[in-house]
């Protein structure tokens, strides 16, 4: 499978990707911008997306329900040469599954990530699943 990306950049450094249906605003400036995800933000996105992606997947295939779940993400880089060197995330789940099915869940949702993997290859990615406390 192929995905497809256009993303383009005004001079001035303001940027946007178009990817399915949706345009994606980022911060393309030779500084740092406040306002727009740079692109090692958007990158730390795209993993979340990811991990999201397959909690409900593996929700679906696996039989354990849940009502929302909630990831963070950190980001830790070297500046020269810039590489993020690190992954760090908490992934929160509300459900009821025990914790013995929340571990096999984890596993899974890690295990069969697109960007989960291709991360793992170049970064070291650690984190933890835990039940989502109440708000």
């Amino acid at each position: 499978m192929q995905e497809y990306v256009i993303a383009e950049v005004k001079s001035g450094g303001e940027a946007a990707a178009r990817a399915g249906q949706s345009v994606i605003p980022f911060d393309a400036q030779a500084g740092s911008g406040d306002t727009l995800p740079n692109p090692a933000e958007l990158l730390l996105s795209a993993f979340s997306a990811c991990v999201l992606k397959n909690v409900e997947r593996y929700s679906q295939k696996l039989k354990l329900p849940y009502r929302k779940a909630r990831i963070s993400v950190r980001g830790f880089r070297t500046d020269v040469p810039p590489v993020i060197v690190k992954v760090e995330y908490v992934l929160e789940i509300d459900t009821d599954v025990d914790e013995k099915k929340l571990d096999l869940w984890h596993r899974n949702i890690i295990k069969f990530g697109t960007i989960t993997n291709t991360l793992m290859r170049s970064s070291k990615v650690e984190g933890v699943i835990k039940m989502m406390q109440d708000e």
